[in-house]
């Protein structure tokens, strides 16, 4: 052990210094990265520093003063749900903490029972960290977190409904209803959620998450991202999972039982959501036109 906390992922400079871990010298150099003040990483292999490393150094920045929180929190508690250009979060409890470049900081107040040490790190527990996301930013990026925190960890996202009620004055309570009428823990990806959103938003039935087809002959069953069940309408998101040789076997057999249940199966990319949405919308949309025709 080094005895200075982070090293070598994140490190205070200072205390890697005086430990004789390195020279302030070699610090400047190519293997470290400085990202807050006295604030260190090991450079990354392949530059920027990603938000998970951004983050651990975030906490060694204010460690003994704040808590990681907002996405940072939800990187560690294994619910990655940010935007590619989110930066790393802080909570602190007074306003004597300086802020930095690339670091937001927030100064609000925490619970004891709030904060949960993983690894290492202190971090809002995952329900105020669903709280504290489902309070700020685009509707469909506040469903998205509390989506993802939801399922990976278990909650009913009514229970953002006790913070809102043990802060009533905290900013942007007015929008967390709205949130949760949306929110469905059964998501299985940040995609999948922003799928289902794109949906919902244009206009179209809001689909089942996580559908169950079950074929009692073979004993076996079948989970669709999203479904219209009664028109036999499946919904799915192919992430970059679905393109190993191994995934492409085994979808191939899984969508040819659902065509011969009678099901529709549409597939839609990354590209699809984030490109090409009218796109999504128009062929759901007759997809549910035809159903209703049949």
């Amino acid at each position: 052990m080094s005895g200075v906390p982070g090293w070598p992922v994140a490190f205070r400079g200072s205390a890697a210094v005086a430990a004789g871990l390195v020279t302030r010298d070699r610090l400047r150099g190519p293997r470290f990265l400085r990202l807050f003040p006295d604030t260190y990483v090991a450079a990354p292999d392949t530059p920027p520093a990603d938000l998970t490393l951004r983050s651990h150094a975030a906490y060694r920045y204010v460690e003994g003063r704040g808590v990681l929180s907002g996405y940072s929190a939800a990187e560690v508690l294994g619910a990655s749900c940010g935007p590619r250009n989110a930066l790393p979060e802080v909570t602190v409890p007074h306003r004597g903490q300086r802020t930095p470049p690339g670091l937001l900081v927030r100064r609000e107040r925490l619970a004891r029972g709030e904060i949960r040490n993983v690894d290492g790190l202190e971090v809002t527990s995952p329900v105020r960290t669903a709280y504290d996301l489902a309070r700020r930013g685009d509707l469909v990026d506040r469903v998205v977190a509390v989506d993802a925190l939801a399922n990976r960890h278990g909650f009913a996202p009514d229970l953002l409904l006790h913070f809102a009620g043990h802060y009533p004055g905290a900013r942007g309570n007015e929008g967390i209803a709205r949130v949760l009428a949306h929110a469905d823990r059964r998501a299985g990806s940040p995609m999948e959620s922003r799928l289902r959103m794109l949906i919902v938003q244009g206009g179209l039935p809001r689909p089942e998450a996580q559908w169950v087809v079950q074929d009692e002959r073979s004993r076996t069953a079948v989970w669709l991202d999203l479904a219209y069940p009664e028109r036999l309408i499946g919904i799915e998101y192919e992430g970059a999972g679905h393109a190993d040789v191994g995934a492409v076997l085994r979808d191939v057999g899984r969508y040819t039982a659902l065509v011969d249940k009678g099901w529709r199966i549409y597939r839609y990319t990354k590209f699809d959501i984030l490109h090409r949405p009218d796109r999504i919308l128009a062929q759901l949309a007759r997809a549910l036109d035809r159903a209703r025709s049949t």
